[in-house]
């Protein structure tokens, strides 16, 4: 059997909790295969809404094994909370969450590190979440970082206190922030005692048993292609690799073992934080977006930046993921829009090109629009694509010719049952 992948196409908060929870159905194991609680993953469930950081969005399909790979970062503090959010809701998960030992542990002096560090950039910040991400992963590229399995060591007490002094040396270079690490550490070393009574696992071993035998595996993937720590708008990205190719890293899986690879994308473009974003609107068209799509990230509450969907920028992604199919999330944010636009090149260095440039944050782009005719028109009572106007249905043709790959699926709202297949 093979994995299927689901991961964002832009630059994150495209709506992948939604569609893994909504696919999952079709799956025995879901896997997040990297990120930490930088993630936001937010799925609504009978009227109710779920945000998730670290779990899998599989965990409320009730047959289903979710798995933290060895790629995620793991905040133990953040975790509880997520825990207790689901015993909170009558959700039986113990005996389906299991954790990889290779995971990497976010300690407290990681966040207090991020958000040092972040503060010292002043107008330079790169919109980190400070949640300890860029600290832990640098800790395990540089291989002093402290794992899961770790925790089940008699001296893992001895580990986190190296750690923690290289931490408070490294403070001794950023100005003074208010951290109680006291009281942080007392969460932390709680927390990671429940963790322990979970089922910890070698990953790699368990997800290969699980493909030997015939078992369906779904890949899930946190923030967006564009915050690649490769190939994204780097300096202004994420500290893992978000793309198709962090599966095989964060699993422990053969690439050979991918099969399906589907691309989420919103119907326009958003943004957290700060870095390049070439459709970006700052006006009241902008805002429109911002207010109507609630675009308010779901881990940091920040306002997102919007802008009109762009073209040569998913072609990018679509190629480097090797994208099989597309499905387009929050469609119903456009249905008082006249008109619509749609990026299909930049221009840029004195050329016109669908190619992005070396470095996005270095070069001035010119965003060539073209426009589309809006639907005017409530999308809340569709329930199958041929319900779509006419207008909507020719956008979304438009995008799949434009991206040379079909766009499988449209979403009209946050709920379950407002996602259909396109039938063309």
């Amino acid at each position: 059997m093979t994995v299927d992948v689901i991961l964002g196409l832009q630059w994150g908060d495209e709506g992948k909790g939604k569609i893994v929870d909504y696919l999952a159905d079709q799956y025995d194991v879901v896997c997040r295969f990297q990120g930490g609680p930088n993630a936001g993953h937010t799925i609504k469930i009978d009227g109710s809404k779920y945000v998730l950081h670290t779990i899998p969005s599989g965990i409320f399909r009730e047959h289903i094994i979710n798995i933290i790979g060895n790629g995620v970062v793991l905040d133990p503090i953040t975790f509880i909370k997520e825990i207790t959010t689901l015993k909170t809701a009558g959700i039986e998960f113990e005996s389906r969450l299991l954790v990889s030992k290779k995971a990497h542990i976010i300690i407290p002096t990681h966040r207090m590190l991020d958000a040092a560090s972040e503060a010292a950039k002043g107008h330079l910040k790169i919109g980190s979440t400070l949640k300890g991400i860029g600290p832990a992963y640098m800790d395990k590229t540089g291989r002093n970082g402290l794992r899961i399995g770790d925790a089940l060591l008699p001296d893992f007490k001895k580990r986190y206190q190296i750690l923690k002094e290289k931490h408070l040396g490294l403070l001794q270079m950023f100005p003074e922030i208010d951290f109680d690490i006291d009281s942080q550490e007392k969460q932390f070393f709680e927390a990671l005692d429940y963790i322990k009574s979970l089922q910890l696992i070698n990953g790699e071993y368990f997800v290969n048993h699980c493909l030997t035998e015939g078992k369906k595996i779904l890949a899930e993937g946190a923030q967006g292609s564009m915050l690649d720590v490769d190939f994204g708008t780097y300096p202004y990205v994420t500290s893992s690799n978000t793309i198709t190719a962090g599966v095989c890293s964060g699993l422990g899986i053969a690439p050979s073992k991918i099969k399906e690879v589907i691309g989420i994308a919103k119907a326009y473009c958003t943004r957290v934080g700060s870095g390049p974003f070439p459709t970006e609107l700052m006006d009241e068209t902008g805002e429109k977006l911002r207010q109507i799509g609630m675009e308010f990230g779901a881990t940091t509450g920040r306002p997102r930046r919007c802008g009109w969907i762009d073209i040569p920028q998913l072609k990018y992604t679509i190629m480097l993921n090797g994208v099989t199919q597309v499905i387009m999330t929050k469609m119903d944010v456009m249905d008082s829009f006249e008109e619509i636009k749609i990026c299909t090149h930049y221009q840029y260095d004195h050329i016109t090109t669908d190619e992005l440039p070396y470095d996005m944050t270095a070069t001035s782009i010119t965003p060539l629009l073209k426009s589309a005719k809006g639907w005017n028109k409530s999308l809340e009572s569709v329930n199958q694509f041929s319900d779509l106007p006419s207008e909507s249905k020719a956008y979304v043709e438009n995008i799949s010719q434009l991206l040379h790959c079909p766009v499988s699926m449209v979403s009209t709202g946050p709920e379950r049952e407002k996602l259909f297949e396109v039938i063309k």
